[in-house]
């Protein structure tokens, strides 16, 4: 019985000792701010640095052009559905919420020293005059660039002069350019080799990405600026 009252003392002290060690870890030490009790209630998703945003150039390229180049970046229509876009320097030449595209070949004529836009129409290669769009492209200057996006179709109105003016213009695949084809492209007057930027897919039921549509096609790139245009 005597050894109760020295004994509840020893409990007392070590209750207190160990209490005053678990609220030590918990706030931290003096002036904390209760760090430790922060992180527990901290989600893990919460405390993960958020990825940066990987920085966009212009016409969204992923890295800037060199100097005395023009950006672009340029879409073909989808389907008959979505329109397709070209974009120049920032700048969007055709796209459906400009009300400028249509069904055929969507063309932007652009000075290729200045960059800045001359003319952009849209030709219905379906049910349109062929007549309008060689009006369009016969009378060319040196160093003009031309940016072709297909919507739909691109080339049942096609004849044989079309075709030469844009092989002529640095085209490799305006050849077989037929029914439904998805294209893109951009050459330049007076250019003395292919371009190296274009692309085509053939309307195929064996490769179409859609029924009864060729997938629609992206590209971009840097054109170096053309020195002279008359």
């Amino acid at each position: 019985m005597r050894l109760a009252g020295p004994l509840r003392i020893v409990v007392l002290v070590v209750t207190v000792g160990l209490t005053w060690i678990v609220v030590s870890i918990l706030l931290g030490g003096p002036g904390s701010g209760f760090p430790r009790i922060q992180q527990l209630f901290t989600s893990p998703e919460n405390s993960v640095t958020a990825e940066p945003r990987a920085r966009k150039y212009k016409c969204g390229l992923p890295q800037p052009c060199p100097e005395e180049h023009l950006a672009f970046r340029m879409v073909s229509g989808a389907a008959n559905v979505i329109g397709p876009k070209i974009c120049l320097e920032d700048k969007m030449l055709m796209s459906s919420v400009k009300d400028n595209v249509g069904r055929g070949l969507n063309i932007a004529l652009v000075n290729g020293v200045s960059g800045e836009l001359i003319e952009a129409r849209a030709f219905d290669m379906w049910a349109g005059d062929v007549n309008e769009l060689l009006k369009f492209i016969r009378p060319l200057h040196e160093g003009t660039l031309v940016f072709v996006a297909s919507y739909d179709d691109p080339a049942t109105k096609m004849n044989e002069e079309t075709r030469k003016l844009f092989s002529d213009l640095g085209s490799k695949n305006v050849r077989d350019l037929a029914f439904r084809d998805s294209w893109v492209f951009v050459g330049a007057k007076g250019v003395q080799n292919k371009s190296p930027f274009e692309q085509h897919v053939k309307n195929s039921r064996h490769t179409n990405k859609y029924e009864g549509w060729p997938e629609a096609l992206e590209m971009e790139g840097c054109i170096p600026r053309r020195t002279t245009a008359s």
